[in-house]
């Protein structure tokens, strides 16, 4: 965690979230890295190609075979992690594969068996959780049959792995569309809390200013209706009209200012949330224990709990945050503490940015302290505010 961004940090929006259609071009290369990994089933008919085994024909036929597969292959799984294709299209390119599988394994022999393995990774990807259990041990009885055909007499055990790999390719499927739905109902309770908090600031400005406003309405007309015939009547009026404005103004910035001081307890499940979204481990107490603890105080321990979280996501490049909230007797009297400790690349150490320059005058206006600076393994920042306990034995002092 560090206040000086640096080139090369991780940030949320450059993280790759799994589910999500690639949305640049490094998400599209990181796409096909992991697809492409998994070609690697594909040495053996490369080496069956190389091994001159075959007459020149063949060795066309069997290239342009295997670089149609490929390519209808990448095209399908690749097309499914965005905008997938309709279901005519899947079956139609399915089929395509199965055919090129079957050709190219049945007639050049069996280092090409292989290829089965991508076809019933294509059907747990791409088809039906439904239709894939029946696709899955399709293609591989299907692959069991060519290997019998093409002389394979251990053909069972490639059976086994075409089954085990397919069914991988369904439950990983199944975990894409769990993170995906978790991510929308994230998004989706965030929603209901930020209307239900628009609701609780409309309630609470229509019980402030209902009456007041209610009470201004009237005045003014009995001062208009005063105002000909006993103007000093009238005047009192105006005077009570200008006292009346003059209290809901300042219970509107009251209101205002209770709206605007971050609490505590929000800025921990906030920032639950926030590390969890941005791939971090996170470690938050559940609910603070604020005994003692003033308004004034308890906002400066939110502002730092922001403001490190922030710089653990943005600039930090850590994996794993510990936030805590301890009461502890110090020599000055008993302070409330929070700490955030990241495992990260702890910053530049070149000094404070603005960032901890500004928390430190906050807390300092709170009777508070901070603490920020290296970690054994990472960085680590220490906010201590003082509780009710400590100003009652100065006052008695």
């Amino acid at each position: 965690m560090t206040e000086d961004p640096r080139t090369g940090t991780h940030r949320p929006e450059d993280r790759m979230w799994v589910g999500r259609p690639p949305r640049n071009r490094r998400d599209l290369l990181i796409k096909l890295l992991w697809i492409g990994v998994w070609l690697v089933f594909l040495s053996s008919p490369l080496q069956d190609l190389i091994s001159g085994d075959h007459g020149t024909g063949a060795t066309v036929a069997g290239s342009a075979g295997l670089t149609a597969f490929v390519g209808f292959y990448l095209t399908l799984v690749f097309r499914n992690m965005g905008r997938p294709f309709s279901a005519r299209a899947v079956i139609v390119l399915l089929a395509v594969l199965c055919v090129l599988a079957v050709f190219l394994a049945g007639t050049l022999g069996t280092p090409w068996l292989g290829l089965f393995v991508y076809l019933s990774v294509a059907c747990g990807a791409t088809l039906p959780l439904r239709a894939a259990y029946w696709a899955i041990p399709g293609s591989a009885a299907l692959m069991y049959l060519v290997g019998l055909y093409a002389g394979e007499d251990q053909a069972i055990g490639l059976v086994v792995l075409v089954l085990l790999i397919g069914f991988a390719m369904t439950g990983i499927r199944q975990l894409v569309r769990t993170t995906v739905e978790l991510r929308e109902a994230r998004a989706t309770v965030a929603q209901l809390a930020a209307n239900e908090e628009r609701l609780r600031l409309a309630r609470d400005l229509h019980d402030l200013l209902g009456h007041s406003l209610s009470l201004i309405t009237l005045k003014s007309e009995l001062a208009g209706r005063m105002l000909p015939g006993d103007p000093a009547k009238a005047a009192q009026q105006v005077a009570d009209i200008e006292q009346v404005s003059r209290q809901a103004l300042v219970d509107v910035r009251e209101a205002v200012t209770g709206y605007r001081r971050p609490r505590l307890a929000a800025e921990l499940a906030g920032t639950r949330v926030a590390l969890t979204a941005a791939g971090v481990t996170a470690e938050v107490p559940a609910e603070p224990d604020l005994t003692g603890v003033g308004e004034d105080a308890e906002s400066a321990l939110a502002w730092v709990l922001r403001e490190a979280v922030t710089n653990v996501v943005r600039h930090s490049g850590a994996d794993r945050c510990v936030v805590q909230l301890l009461h502890r007797q110090t020599l000055d009297g008993p302070r409330l503490e929070l700490s955030v400790e990241d495992n990260g690349s702890g910053g530049s150490g070149t000094g404070p940015g603005n960032g901890l320059t500004g928390l430190a005058e906050r807390l300092e206006k709170a009777g508070g302290t901070l603490e920020a600076g290296r970690a054994r393994r990472g960085f680590r920042l220490v906010a201590r505010v003082p509780t009710a306990t400590s100003v009652d034995v100065g006052s008695g002092a």
